[in-house]
């Protein structure tokens, strides 16, 4: 097996790395295969690189006054996730869709070490996010748009320095790869300024590179555009689609609301409604399923929001 955990001729353990197409109906197969022309059918099906079995995570009841002094020893009761259960192949682009609250953010803090479920469980690149966390964060990037984690007093090429050690890059990769991603974020004026006296958006921007400085084999995003402005925005879709995805070594698994950003991202689409997987397919397969035109339909059929829709094709 190559580093990337795909199976290599000659290799003995062929039958303990592969599935069966025998067991797997044609629907099923097509389901868990990305629609893009990125990814050709084999039937020698590498291992998920993302691989998520009944996730469930609740979290205690949010208390005012003197009751929130018994908070944090009250049985947790309120549903964020309630038994997700998806894979993402190795190079594919999975897209979470969701209104505020759906869970979005708590599933991907949970792939990303940063939270414990409840119950289920969670893999990167086959390692178990619970009990082999230190090496899942070697396998991993991840970008929140609303934590973004720097040490503001230093500079911006201080922090992703700092970073680049901590993911065990040399000294010498990390100054290169960081000129690499300066000029592709142009941030070229921000490396030597420190972090407390950028623009948000050069920050959003930073924390991108951050998240890429270790070139990871599994890329975590939530809502990584979300502070940008519309040219910053246009370009870090170009370079994810042109630059990271297009080599189909780096899986990614974002979480967006903007519906252009995912069509234009996402080999499948999950969506996700009060912490539930309501659909993860392409998004013909959303919109077939559906009878929707566009996927902002699709989304409003398949969450309930749009009644009109139940006649047409629409599933039960």
């Amino acid at each position: 097996m190559n580093s990337l955990g795909y199976i290599l001729p000659g290799n003995r353990s062929l039958r303990h790395r592969t599935r069966s197409f025998s067991f797997d109906s044609g629907a099923h197969l097509a389901s868990r295969l990305s629609s893009s022309g990125r990814h050709a059918i084999s039937f020698l099906v590498p291992e998920a690189a993302i691989s998520v079995e009944a996730i469930e995570k609740f979290f205690p009841p949010a208390r005012s006054g003197w009751r929130a002094l018994l908070q944090p020893f009250e049985k947790p009761s309120v549903v964020a996730l309630a038994g997700i259960s998806f894979e993402v192949r190795p190079g594919e682009a999975l897209a979470l869709l969701g209104a505020n609250g759906a869970g979005k953010s708590t599933l991907l803090r949970i792939l990303a070490t940063l939270l414990l479920p409840t119950r289920g469980r969670a893999q990167i690149a086959g390692h178990d996010a619970v009990r082999d966390s230190r090496v899942v964060r070697r396998q991993l990037g991840y970008h929140a748009g609303s934590d973004l984690g720097f040490y503001a007093r230093l500079t911006g090429r201080e922090n992703l320095r700092f970073f680049g050690r901590l993911n065990q890059l040399s000294a010498g990769a990390v100054a290169k790869r960081i000129m690499q991603l300066a000029e592709q974020f142009h941030l070229e004026e921000a490396l030597d300024r420190q972090v407390r006296t950028l623009s948000s958006g050069t920050v959003q921007r930073l924390s991108l590179a951050r998240a890429l400085i270790h070139r990871p084999r599994v890329l975590l995003l939530d809502e990584p555009t979300r502070s940008l402005d519309a040219i910053a925005a246009a370009e870090f879709r170009r370079f994810l689609k042109s630059e990271i995805l297009r080599l189909g070594e780096t899986t990614l698994l974002f979480a967006s609301h903007a519906l252009s950003e995912i069509e234009l991202l996402a080999d499948r689409i999950a969506v996700i409604d009060a912490g539930r997987l309501l659909a993860c397919d392409s998004l013909g397969g959303l919109k077939q399923r559906t009878g929707a035109a566009s996927l902002e339909d699709a989304f409003l059929c398949l969450t309930g929001r749009a009644p009109y829709f139940a006649g047409n094709g629409a599933a039960e």
